[in-house]
């Protein structure tokens, strides 16, 4: 018995100590970006999901709804990128909120804004 209980506070102490040490230091670096830490965003990748699927049921070519342009292509969504992001930074109650449906998500919000940011890559 004065085994079992030896082994198990030996094996305790060994897992407490080695949990004990972590640090930032120890994290692996995200290299996928060469480096920046955080993955580029495009048009293609990320931002035309999200305006297919939230804003191309009135932006559509040809708009509908009252909408009062398009967002059917790369340039249309570019050439209105910081309208775009200011009306979708808006609350669900706020005039010219976009989607009229509710507030996407704010992580949604902020690939728009990175994206913008990043240069307005298409691929």
């Amino acid at each position: 018995m004065k085994t079992k209980i030896k082994f198990l506070c030996t094996v305790l102490a060994l897992v407490l100590v080695a949990c004990s040490s972590d640090s930032e230091d120890d994290l692996i670096p995200d290299d996928s970006n060469n480096g920046q830490g955080t993955n580029a965003v495009s048009y293609d990748g990320n931002i035309k999901a999200a305006i297919n699927g939230n804003c191309l049921g009135c932006h559509s070519n040809p708009p509908r709804n009252g909408a009062p342009f398009s967002l059917a292509t790369f340039n249309d969504v570019k050439s209105r990128a910081d309208g775009i992001l200011a009306a979708i930074k808006k609350q669900t109650s706020e005039n010219g909120a976009m989607p009229p449906s509710g507030r996407l998500p704010q992580a949604t919000i902020d690939l728009v804004e990175q994206w913008i940011t990043e240069g307005h890559k298409e691929n």
